[in-house]
């Protein structure tokens, strides 16, 4: 029990170090991870970053490696339910007593006279663990942007930038040009970069800074490619080998296309010296789960979770509901953060929805369910209710939606979707479907 209420406290102590917001620049980190011994040096690791797919990416590639034999650590944000998902070894997050050796390793650290942030703090914590825990290789997710970005301390064996649309533009930019080229930060001299980004602007950057640092690139639609089937496998036309119908659990269409930029990783891992058989990669990218992205998680009644938080993953979420769910009385429970942006996101999910009832996480970001209402209800939503907490939002939309011609949709955060999934787990009711 005191290790629980220790654990708790750390805990604590980190969130509130949000107050110090987001700092761009590396020396921080630099400093931290030098005052603990570098411990980013003593394994390999894999480098991703984008606007949407990089975390479904990331845990692609650690599945497959893990399925290979490889000790694997896995970094990525934000948590759904608790702070440990963030850091994984094979696949499992790591302990409460992990996350407190972590934490007083951490703590106090800086040595340059300012505080570092939540995401610095939490960085340095899993470098830490990895190397303490005998990883061989770790899959680290960025934050936000790329080149400088906390994680970006790293020297990679190979680097992954999903695609990029706007995000972020107090820190990012206002153009996709200017936003990729902060995400091509992560690319390191000599380093193959693989990238899923099509759109010219965005590609002539990461051309441009790739031959720069002299780093071989490969394009999702040039070097590699993927060909959907309507079984619902695809073929994967690869940089050197060819992979027929192949198959991933996680539902939507871009997933195929997350799964080419895993397997061209996998592709150039082997080309490296890596020992990963086909039937691995088959095995491995089979196995891949990634909670709350197109997850449904009980099938009496239809409950489907997104975290659908920026407007690339609203509109994918659309296309789902207009696909899969054709015909059915759909219930959305929405929320979303105030640094999104929120009336897109909303236009493209609820047309497609019967009932929609507003609702907010538990985090200062979130913005007001009576303004999502009022935006919901310019877009001609007739039956629209606000109800404030996500576990209460849930329980009404249950109440109020068909259960066998009704559906009903969480999204528009992974904060709302984290909170969500621990309800419903919590109640006992959640059935995943097969």
């Amino acid at each position: 029990m005191a290790r629980q209420s220790e654990y708790q406290r750390l805990i604590h102590e980190m969130y509130n170090l949000r107050r110090f917001g987001i700092k761009l620049e590396l020396t921080t980190m630099q400093r931290m991870l030098d005052a603990l011994g570098r411990p980013h040096t003593r394994y390999e690791t894999i480098h991703i970053a984008g606007t949407n797919g990089k975390g479904s990416i990331a845990t692609t590639l650690a599945t497959i490696l893990h399925a290979a034999g490889y000790r694997t650590g896995l970094y990525t944000s934000p948590h759904l339910v608790t702070f440990n998902e963030r850091i994984q070894i094979n696949n499992r997050p790591v302990s409460n007593a992990a996350v407190v050796r972590a934490c007083k390793a951490v703590r106090g650290l800086s040595g340059d006279g300012r505080e570092p942030t939540f995401f610095e703090y939490t960085t340095a914590m899993a470098f830490y663990l990895f190397a303490e825990l005998g990883v061989d290789i770790a899959v680290i997710e960025t934050g936000m942007g790329g080149r400088f970005d906390a994680t970006n301390i790293i020297t990679p064996c190979l680097s992954v930038i999903s695609n990029i649309s706007v995000e972020h533009r107090m820190y990012l930019g206002n153009t996709l040009g200017e936003i990729a080229g902060e995400k091509a930060g992560i690319i390191k001299p000599g380093v193959p970069v693989v990238t899923g980004a099509r759109q010219k602007p965005v590609l002539d950057v990461i051309k441009k800074v790739a031959k720069k640092q002299a780093a071989p690139l490969y394009r999702l639609g040039g070097e590699f490619r993927v060909r959907r089937h309507g079984d619902g496998t695809f073929s994967y036309h690869g940089i050197s080998h060819r992979w027929d119908r192949l198959r991933t659990v996680l539902a939507g269409g871009f997933q195929m296309d997350n799964a080419a930029l895993a397997l061209a990783g996998c592709e150039l891992l082997m080309a490296s010296g890596k020992p990963l058989s086909e039937a691995t990669v088959r095995k491995g990218l089979a196995s891949t789960r990634w909670p709350a992205r197109l997850e449904i998680v009980s099938d009496s009644p239809t409950i489907l979770i997104d975290g659908a938080h920026n407007l690339q993953a609203a509109k994918n979420l659309a296309a789902f509901l207009s696909e899969q769910m054709a015909g059915r009385k759909i219930t959305l429970v929405a929320g979303i953060l105030d640094d999104k942006p929120y009336r897109a996101m909303l236009r493209a999910l609820v047309p497609l929805c019967d009932r929609v009832i507003l609702t907010r996480a538990q985090i200062g970001r979130a913005i007001a369910p009576e303004i999502l209402e009022r935006e919901a209800r310019n877009l001609g939503a007739t039956r629209t209710h606000v109800v404030d907490r996500v576990d209460k939002a849930l329980a009404f939309a249950l109440a109020h939606t068909p259960k066998k011609s009704g559906a009903v949709c969480v999204a528009g955060s992974l904060y709302v979707a984290g909170e969500a999934r621990h309800a419903i787990k919590k109640q006992g009711e959640m059935q995943p479907a097969i």
